[in-house]
């Protein structure tokens, strides 16, 4: 009777030591990838170069406006070759609020989905 008591402590404990130690490594991972996000976004400020649009043609075709120093280039950017397209002048460019927010969040992602969604119901699209 002892010995089964003394078993189910001993489970008892290295489940418990195995459950932190995993709540510890997961701590861990979490904090290096944050660390890791914040150096790579450093990393990347620059303030002499912008990627400001960008459309895709194709799978592995895009087009590209980008600022670099004062002046605004149109590239091609293909699988194998960057071939610039024309320089334009900032006075035909259009920059918007939407534009020059650099992303959004999961929420308003989130938001404009169900309102889609909401939309095709109501219209009946949805079956």
């Amino acid at each position: 009777m002892v010995l089964a008591v003394s078993e189910r402590t001993d489970s008892y404990i290295q489940f418990m030591t195995v459950l932190i130690l995993f709540l510890f490594v997961l701590m861990i991972t979490y904090w290096v990838t944050k660390w890791t996000a914040g150096y790579q976004k450093n990393q990347n400020v620059n303030a002499n170069m912008e990627l400001l649009d960008i459309i895709r043609l194709s799978s592995n075709k895009y087009v590209q406006i980008i600022r670099i120093g004062r002046k605004y280039l149109a590239v091609a950017i293909c699988k194998d070759t960057v071939t610039m397209l024309t320089e334009i002048s900032e006075q035909d460019l259009v920059f918007s609020e939407k534009n020059a927010s650099k992303g959004q969040g999961f929420k308003d992602v989130l938001e404009k989905i169900q309102k889609k969604n909401f939309l095709e119901k109501e219209d009946g699209r949805d079956e």
